[in-house]
């Protein structure tokens, strides 16, 4: 149980670019928010080395090291960051209820979720250690450094087909792994990748390996039909098997889609609980993008601001 009870005009759960430009907009506004950064400080992009695709760096950044200038800046305005995860909550009455590592109780006027989301992996040795150095989760992100070179994606969904197409607009050839003989994608997005040339698809395909010692050279896949392997060269390896946004503490209090993304009400950043704000892609299923997620973490710091306003909470 809580030992202690802190109270705090805005709460902050979850680092990443939404979470922590929610903090630099919330401290500036003088609303002294208290950011909570979760079990991954700085969310997914502590995982991703080259950043190229976020204006205002024109040599490009490493992930680490741009949630690191986040972090500062949102410290500079007077956030406080502590490092703790969030076990419990309570929305059911003002202010709103939070528990970090079972111990700590913290009483928010609001609460600002900027919990994220995860990449789904395939859960192979290599994957992990290669993670960076050839393989990715998003194709948008990473598709740039393998640009005219021969890359494999694995992923039967619309996602999948979409980072399919984007990669071949820059790769020579893009090999698709598709476990089984058809695909989960819409039909005008199967169209799209069987009438592009440069997208080879192949059926019944699983992938047993990644290979490379520092970088991917090739994947290993095997064929469930014929129950046969064989290797093919890529330099790049595409996971596109979807993503889980880190919703699940909010289950049965926030309102979600069928997948987990909070829904927030159009033009907003709102929840159904009053008080209650989501942000970056934690309720973003679309875009997923660290401007993006930036963006509304703005939006829900500015929301958080003018509802403490309406309620002469500051």
């Amino acid at each position: 149980m809580a030992s202690e009870i802190e109270k705090v005009k805005v709460l902050i759960i979850g680092s990443g670019p939404a979470g922590y430009t929610a903090a630099i907009y919330a401290s500036r506004a003088g609303l002294s928010p208290v950011l909570y950064t979760g079990g991954q400080p700085g969310g997914q992009l502590t995982i991703t080395t080259d950043v190229e695709n976020y204006p205002g760096y024109p040599n490009g950044i490493m992930g680490p090291e741009m949630m690191e200038d986040f972090r500062k800046q949102a410290e500079r305005f007077g956030t406080q960051i502590r490092y703790g995860v969030v076990t419990k909550v309570d929305f059911s009455a003002q202010p709103h209820k939070v528990i970090v590592d079972d111990q700590v109780e913290i009483h928010a006027d609001t609460v600002i979720i900027s919990t994220g989301a995860s990449a789904k992996w395939l859960g192979l040795e290599s994957e992990e250690r290669l993670n960076g150095r050839g393989v990715s989760a998003c194709a948008v992100c990473d598709g740039f450094f393998f640009r005219g070179q021969d890359v494999a994606i694995v992923g039967a969904g619309d996602t999948a087909c979409e980072e399919a197409s984007y990669l071949a607009n820059i790769c020579s050839k893009v090999y698709m792994l598709v476990r089984r003989e058809e695909m989960r994608a819409s039909q005008i997005m199967q169209k799209r990748v069987m009438n592009n040339p440069k997208i080879e698809i192949l059926w019944n395909t699983e992938t047993e390996e990644i290979l490379g010692e520092n970088e991917v050279e090739a994947v290993r896949v095997y064929n469930n039909k014929i129950k046969e392997s064989n290797e093919i060269k890529v330099s790049g390896f595409f996971v596109a098997i979807g993503h889980e946004p880190n919703t699940g503490i909010f289950k049965n209090i926030i309102d979600m889609d069928e997948n987990g993304y909070i829904k927030t009400i159009p033009g907003s950043t709102r929840t159904n609980v009053e008080g209650v704000f989501a942000c970056g892609d934690a309720q973003d299923h679309i875009y997923r993008q660290a401007v993006t997620a930036a963006g509304t973490g703005c939006m829900a710091a500015l929301d958080a601001e003018r509802y403490l306003a309406a309620k002469e909470l500051v």
